[in-house]
């Protein structure tokens, strides 16, 4: 018998899914002091390669990706079944069958999804810095259909490969599937108004938790606190080659690294996406 226990935090990278694993731990502990980010409880990310060894007792690096996509969903089915509790599990894939009629994320196991969607134009930037590559090289990935994340054969990733797709294919798919309830939340809407939009998601989840509590889980999760952290012990999920995970957080920072023509092209290949979110208006002009 299947639990509908897991939670899937999913996003395209550097959109607040971890800011808001981050608060989940402050919320869900009763530590007086900020959650350590290096020991996020709550949450875990469903691409990790130890994990997915751990329970298959093989080993990922004798399997190709096609092979490991379609044991991940029995990975998922053993952790549902071994806790009664709700699982978080963090997502940068995005949704998709690994088999005709098989998600790679099961819905029998599954209560629902949130979904954290930030301006693409930011996410380019940041994107490039987690990745320490060229800004113009980050953006060809979010316009790229076929992008896949951690899917080079020369080294080992700690994290299994995450197909992707551009920006908005990633964000369709995960808005527009039908086999799971999905509260999309705007990273611009945490910063902007943090409370209202924390709240709306906890109680999206169905967490019993007072409005006190969650202002408190905020305060301990501000960026200050993250990255002050980062800088005292370092942060594991960062990249080796990358100077910070909490770099910014900035709305709009894309302002101060895009020249005009990175922005029309990232614009022109996720126009309606950017529509719909608010980060363009119908005359295609910029928002955010």
């Amino acid at each position: 018998m299947f639990r509908k226990n897991i939670i899937w935090l999913a996003s395209y990278p550097k959109s607040g899914n971890t800011w808001f694993r981050v608060f989940l731990t402050n919320l869900m502990s009763n530590f007086e002091e900020p959650a350590n980010i290096n020991d996020l409880k709550e949450t875990s990310i469903s691409s990790s390669r130890k994990i997915f060894d751990d329970y298959t007792g093989l080993s990922s690096s004798d399997l190709t990706h096609q092979e490991i996509d379609r044991l991940r969903p029995d990975v998922y089915r053993m952790q549902s079944y071994e806790t009664n509790d709700l699982l978080f599990k963090k997502a940068h894939d995005k949704y998709l069958f690994v088999e005709d009629n098989k998600a790679l994320f099961p819905e029998e196991i599954t209560k629902c999804a949130i979904y954290f969607i930030r301006n693409p134009l930011d996410v380019a930037v940041s994107f490039a810095y987690h990745n320490n590559k060229p800004i113009a090289k980050m953006i060809e990935g979010i316009n790229d259909s076929t992008y896949a994340f951690c899917d080079s054969t020369k080294k080992l990733h700690n994290q299994l490969r995450q197909i992707l797709g551009s920006w908005s294919d990633h964000a369709e798919s995960w808005i527009n599937q039908k086999n799971m309830p999905v509260k999309v939340v705007r990273y611009e809407d945490m910063v902007e108004n943090s409370f209202l939009t924390f709240k709306s998601a906890v109680d999206f989840i169905g967490l019993d938790k007072s409005d006190q509590e969650i202002k408190n889980a905020i305060e301990k999760s501000d960026f200050s606190v993250l990255s002050n952290q980062e800088k005292e012990n370092g942060f594991r999920e960062k990249m080796i080659k990358s100077k910070a995970f909490f770099r910014k957080g900035e709305i709009g920072d894309y302002k101060n690294h895009l020249s005009h023509q990175m922005i029309d092209e990232i614009v022109s290949q996720n126009k309606q996406l950017m529509l719909d979110f608010g980060y363009i208006d119908s005359n295609n002009k910029l928002t955010i």
